[in-house]
């Protein structure tokens, strides 16, 4: 005799509707949609995490067309391509000709940045190129007082911004700004903020959250525009320059200028918890160099290697994270204090823009094409930028909102008749009902 088996998957009756709260009339009206406050939408950096990466090119030199230079690039229409000689062609996020001045470069760079940095991303600006191709000229390192509107570079800029997001978001967050500047000399880290502390007092390291640190560098509190700017310029000041015969004030290091952010959203007219801390690094690199044209000898000539020592360490870092053959096995961060001090700006937690500055001189085609293959490789780099919470913070926020709910629900009905919890879910969870 036969029994019929049962089916080992059987069919689910629908479940049924979940019962009517007690005490909830049936005719209840829906939430008003300005019930409660919309909640902050935050920037959200797009999927594509790359490095951003753009070339500007610098017009002839009154030397250059004294020796009857001729220039040696071209570029596309879309502002994407430049091409290099006859055939070389490269495809970059931004093409900057000659022409463009520094506004549009800021406000396709970097402004974007400074919005993310106001949202709690890191985020970090590099100028690459070979010495005299423009790199402090674009940043803004030097003296800006003297400067026309048209002329102040990328850190003016960045720091106006900064100060006019913060007070058009003063009734949202209470912001604290601090400010630090360094350089890398001979592989020697200096406060520029404070030339007086040793080097040998300042060291590199990593904290538990597994952020690199400067410890020994003292962070300027910074309330205004005007401030920074001076802190800024009191900093360039003790930066180590030199001339050689390519450039008469050529930056003798690698100076890095950060902007640190830290805000607490304000709730119910008053301060909460939850802090978010940012910070903005505005690297101008030294320039890559050749003792036969430059005529570095003596301390310039050991300038010169210890530059291109960390510069080589750079691109190191960047094959190793750009080649996707290379994905996954060691990055070579600790080579040089510079690339240990980008740890975060290339494969971490940063949205990062590079910067490659060249000469359209022909005389300078070599180092022109290096230059363009360098920044090339930085575009494969993948970064993992996040919002920058407080843990202990965020997690004493969450206890509180739960708490917050849990007082709605025991006592649900207000002083008009309506129900609190249910106005908050059907704003805030669409995807339950009542």
């Amino acid at each position: 005799m036969t029994m019929a088996m049962a089916p080992l998957h059987p069919e689910k009756a629908p479940s049924p509707p979940p019962p009517a709260l007690s005490g909830i009339p049936p005719d209840l009206p829906p939430a008003p949609a300005n019930s409660l406050p919309p909640l902050p939408q935050p920037y959200v950096p797009p999927e594509d995490s790359a490095v951003r990466v753009a070339v500007r090119a610098r017009p002839l030199i009154e030397k250059e067309i004294v020796e009857k230079c001729q220039e040696c690039v071209s570029y596309s229409q879309d502002g994407r391509q430049i091409v290099i000689g006859k055939d070389r062609r490269f495809t970059f996020d931004y093409v900057f000709p000659p022409a463009v001045g520094q506004e549009d470069v800021y406000n396709d760079c970097v402004k974007p940045l400074v919005e993310s940095c106001i949202a709690g991303y890191n985020a970090t600006v590099l100028a690459y190129g070979q010495t005299g191709s423009g790199k402090t000229h674009t940043m803004g390192c030097g003296n800006n007082t003297s400067l026309l509107e048209e002329e102040l570079g990328i850190l003016p800029r960045a720091i106006r911004q900064l100060y006019e997001s913060i007070e058009e978001r003063s009734n949202q967050a209470e912001f604290l700004v601090k400010c630090a500047f360094v350089e890398i000399y001979n592989e020697e880290v200096k406060d520029l903020l404070h030339p007086d502390t040793p080097s040998k007092l300042i060291s590199i390291r990593e904290d538990a959250n597994g952020d690199i640190i400067l410890a020994g560098v003292k962070e300027e509190v910074v309330t205004n525009f005007d401030s920074m700017i001076r802190f800024l310029e009191h900093g360039s000041v003790f930066r180590t320059t030199g001339s050689t015969l390519m450039n008469e004030q050529s930056s003798r290091s690698h100076a890095i200028f950060t902007m640190i952010v830290e805000q607490r959203l304000i709730q119910d007219n008053a301060v909460a918890t939850d802090c978010i801390t940012a910070k903005f690094h505005l690297v101008d690199l030294a320039g890559s160099e050749r003792a036969k044209r430059t005529g570095a000898v003596g301390l310039r000539f050991k300038e010169s290697v210890t530059i291109n020592c960390g510069l080589l360490a750079l691109g190191n870092v960047i094959s190793a994270l750009g080649d996707e053959r290379k994905r996954g096995h060691h990055v070579p961060y600790r080579e040089s204090k510079l690339t240990r001090l980008l740890q975060d700006s290339l494969g971490g937690n940063s949205r990062t823009c590079m910067i490659a500055c060249i000469s359209t001189a022909d005389t300078n085609f070599e180092e022109t094409l290096n230059t363009l293959k360098y920044a090339n490789r930085a575009r494969n780099i993948q970064n993992k930028p996040v919002i920058n919470r407080d843990p202990q913070a965020a997690q004493l926020n969450q206890l509180r909102q739960e708490v917050r709910v849990r007082s709605k629900i025991e006592r649900p009905w207000a002083d008009d008749g309506h129900c609190e919890f249910d106005t908050f879910i059907l704003n805030y969870s669409p995807s339950y009902r009542l």
